[in-house]
């Protein structure tokens, strides 16, 4: 589904998600903020998880009184990629929001098609390894684009490559440096990928 909006089908009730984040959490909280909308209709963000013990997004999850697990690298990847505590939650979503570690194949075999990442670009464009943050924005700049974006998207065993779910532009504008194009992007998301979780709850 590219460049739309996912279905709107069904109810919200009773549905879990899992937010997985690395660094300050500016998505989490946007996240948290809007299922806070629709409490009535019991969504929740059940778990917050890291890689980072002094990553911001852990003091979100404090004030907002969200359980957290802070992973360590040897046991998600080669060990049960800590399943039993993903799954005593029982989420509906896995949602990466600026989460930098690639998922492992434990985890997309045991969630498939239930695990999203949002990228800073229009993939298939400025997607893979290493494409993150300011390293996305000084490619699409030096590439002399003219625009750029988001995608929200399921996650496959590969880099930025699952089925693309939805995207929203904005324009690369003349001068513009990694930073002025990163809070440009900042907003499209904050904007849009609350909102996308709350409707694939609904499907």
């Amino acid at each position: 589904m590219r460049n739309s909006s996912p279905s709107l089908q069904g109810g919200l009730g009773g549905q879990n998600i899992i937010i997985f984040a690395s660094g300050a959490g500016s998505n989490a909280l946007e996240i948290i903020r809007r299922l806070h909308l629709v409490a009535e209709k019991q969504v929740k963000v059940a778990l917050i998880v890291t890689n980072n013990p002094s990553a911001g997004v852990l003091n979100i999850a404090r004030e907002h009184g969200i359980p957290s697990l802070v992973i360590e690298k040897e046991r998600f990847f080669r060990g049960d990629g800590y399943l039993p505590e993903l799954s005593a939650h029982d989420p509906r979503l896995l949602v990466l929001a600026g989460f930098l570690w690639k998922v492992p194949n434990s985890l997309i075999e045991a969630y498939p098609r239930s695990i999203i990442n949002i990228h800073p670009a229009l993939l298939p464009k400025y997607g893979g390894k290493g494409m993150y943050g300011d390293h996305v924005h000084k490619a699409v700049i030096g590439a002399g684009e003219k625009e750029s974006g988001i995608t929200i998207h399921y996650v496959d065993g590969h880099y930025d490559n699952g089925d693309i779910i939805f995207q929203a532009r904005c324009p690369v504008e003349p001068g513009d440096t990694p930073s002025s194009l990163s809070k440009r992007i900042h907003q499209l998301e904050h904007r849009h990928f609350a909102e996308v979780i709350e409707k694939l709850l609904q499907n």
